[in-house]
Order: C-alpha cells, then structure tokens, then sequence
C-alpha cells in the first residue's frame, strides 16, 4: 500500500469531492494537508501511525502562542482519515459520536476517565441531554489539558482550571460562563479532587438575570413570511416555525424522527430529551406542508432515521445545539431581522409568552415546554405585561396620605 502523504492526500480529496463536500470544507482540508506534508518531509513523505499522532498534537496556534480548538478539529479529523487508510485501505468518511460530543483526547488516562464518567451519569439515570452537557464540559477540559501536554489528571492542578475558563471566553458569551461553570461542576465532583473544586470557585463566575427577550410582532411576521414565502430552504422553516409555535428545544429538534410524525393525525409524538416525558403537539398544516416538501424534495435518501439531516455532505443528523442555531441564524438573516441572539432559546420564550397571553394555564405551558418543575415557567409572568398592569395597586388620592 502507498503510504506518501501525497498520495493519501490525493486520495482523501477525491473521497471528499465525490462525497460532495462544501468547497470551504475543502479549503481546510487542503490547508490541514499542506501543513501535515511539511511535517512529514522529516521522514521522506512517508506517513505513519506516529507522524499523525504527532501532528494531532499540535494544537498550539503559532499565532497567539495559546491552545487552538480550530487546529486540534482540523488536524485531528485528517489524521482519523489517514489513520483508517493505513488499515483498511479506504477513505472512510462516515462519522461518529461520543457522548461529550466533537473529538476525544487521546491519552489512555483521560479516555479510561471520560468512559468511567460517563457510565457513572448512566447509572444514575441522567437525561440524554444532561449527559452531554456534562460529558462535552469534562471533554473540553481534558482536551484543553492535553492540548498543554498534560496526559493524566493527577498532573493538573488549581491554575488549570482557571486557565481552562479564561480559554472558553472567546467562545462563550459572559453570561453563557454560569451555564459551562453548571455543567462542569458535577465531573470535578466526581474526580474527588477538592482542589479543583476549590479553584472553580475562586473563578467567582455570577449567573446572570437577564429581561426574558422576545420578538417583537413585526419581527415574528417577518420570519413567518421568509418561512412561508420560499425565502429560506423548506428544511430551515420547518426547523424555525415548530420552534416559534411549539417551543421545542435544539435537542428534541436533532432527535426528531421520520416516525415521530404522525401525517394522518397532524401531530408530532416525542419522548423528550432532558425529562424523558412524552409529549404530543399539534402539527399545523403550515408547518406539515414545509415538512413534506422537505422530506420529498429536498431529504437525501439517507439511510439515518433522523428528520432533519445536513445539507451539505456528510448528509447525516445534525450534530449539536449549534447547528440549529445557525439555521435560525440564517433564517432571521433572510427575513432581515437584526437579532445579536437567534437561539432556540428566544423561540421558546416567544412561543411561552404568547401561550401566557392568551390565557393559557402555566401547567399546560409547562407541560408543553418540557420543564421538569412548573416552577420554571413562572420565569414568563414577566412577560404578560397585560395582566401585570391589572396587577398594580392605584395610588391614594388623599394628598394627606402622600405626604
């Protein structure tokens, strides 16, 4: 078998090009080939197990001189496919999932440790989503510790996880910190190292109490028209408008399936995700209209079960939280409304306020939300500023009173 890196290159390449990949795609893997080719001049162009674990590695950024995510994605991503050429003398392009989601660290430690984290939530009967929130938080931090050259957790120590936060900065908004803090902690918890704990603590991160947002009337019927209207891929609406009627989380999206959807019946029938209730919602006939035309025009025929699939080669479900958010992205984008924050997260408050206001009951609202606790609904009395203002008391006319 030829083993230059130029000719496995070429190979990938072709691999990807008929696979139908996006040229910006493309573009980093060539980039990510140049760099792994230079590397392996050392040892006449030959590749090896050991050249791309080493080139994996690299995930420094000669630029800032910090640890790179971008380059640990791209690097390690090539190195998968060069790896699985030398065994079985193929380009295998297919995908494949772990449970804190993106690539795992490569260290024998940190993958025994994860593995044992991750049958720990099992165990305790964690929701699917809850399990990988906590499991991408512990990966994140293993992959950063890694990326520093550390290989076993007994050799972090405090600074480590004050540095790991200052790294996510770029990443995260300021508010999101409290939400990355939340799922970190119960890994740190079950490693038994206080000191860690300790260290999270100093980093002092507050939870922030934001005004619920939502959309103002304008702006709804601006994304409804760019749904209705053609504007935006049939797959993209549908996507969009179960989210602003029905407030279904990022996750039941991705975990929809073709099953789920009961066409005669109009309704849509799902376990969801982060409370394990069932959960049957209407399906309007806008809605199951876009749907169909997703699934007969625009769908691959894919073997995946998923509903709602890539666009773009590899056509297979959609990977995490950020995928749906650059599709309400896109969507508010082509309806020309100007939103910093486009989530899932404004739909469900939209969708829940315009429940409260029309009456109603918060029970209902929070059954069709998905809330473990109805308590967490009250967050969207603030929103109904229409039975707020009946709630005011009249100032005493008596001038005496006043004074």
């Amino acid at each position: 078998m030829d083993t230059m890196v130029s000719n496995i290159g070429g190979r990938v390449v072709v691999a990807l090009e008929a696979a139908g990949y996006a040229e910006s795609t493309m573009g980093q893997y060539r980039k990510s080939l140049r760099y792994l080719a230079l590397l392996a001049q050392k040892q006449a162009g030959v590749y090896s197990p050991g050249l791309g674990a080493e080139f994996a590695s690299m995930t420094t950024s000669p630029r800032t001189g910090m640890f790179s995510a971008q380059r640990r994605s791209d690097y390690g991503r090539l190195v998968r496919l060069f790896d699985g050429y030398l065994l079985t003398g193929r380009v295998d392009l297919s995908t494949k999932k772990r449970g804190g989601g993106g690539d795992g660290p490569q260290s024998e430690d940190f993958t025994a440790l994860l593995a044992s984290w991750s049958k720990e939530m099992e165990q305790r009967g964690l929701a699917v989503a809850t399990r990988s929130a906590y499991g991408h938080a512990a990966c994140d931090y293993l992959l950063y510790l890694e990326g520093t050259g550390l290989t076993s957790l007994a050799m972090a120590d405090g600074a480590s996880i004050l540095r790991f936060l200052e790294s996510l900065r770029g990443r995260w908004a300021e508010t999101a910190m409290w939400t990355v803090v939340t799922n970190f902690r119960p890994f740190l918890n079950f490693t038994r190292r206080g000191d860690l704990l300790n260290a999270l603590k100093m980093a002092n991160v507050k939870r922030h109490h934001g005004i619920v947002p939502l959309l103002g009337n304008d702006e709804e019927l601006a994304v409804v028209h760019a749904c209705t209207h053609g504007e935006v891929s049939a797959r993209d609406a549908s996507i969009v408008l179960l989210t602003l009627v029905t407030g279904l989380r990022a996750c039941d999206l991705i975990a929809l399936r073709l099953k789920d959807i009961d066409w005669r019946g109009s309704t849509i029938g799902i376990v969801q995700r982060k409370t394990g209730n069932p959960l049957t919602l209407p399906l309007l006939p806008v809605i199951a209209g876009k749907l169909a035309k997703y699934v007969l025009n625009e769908r691959t025929n894919s073997k995946d079960d998923p509903l709602f699939l890539r666009m773009l080669a590899p056509h297979t479900e959609l990977a995490d939280h950020s995928s749906i958010y650059e599709v309400t992205r896109k969507v508010f984008a082509a309806a020309g409304v100007d939103r910093t924050k486009v989530g899932t997260r404004l739909l469900r408050h939209n969708a829940a306020s315009k429940l409260l206001r029309a009456g109603t009951p918060l029970p209902t609202i929070s059954a069709v939300l998905g809330h473990s606790s109805p308590d967490s609904t009250n967050v969207y009395l603030s929103t109904d500023t229409g039975h707020l203002r009946a709630c005011v008391l009249p100032l005493p006319l008596d001038q005496g009173t006043l004074r």
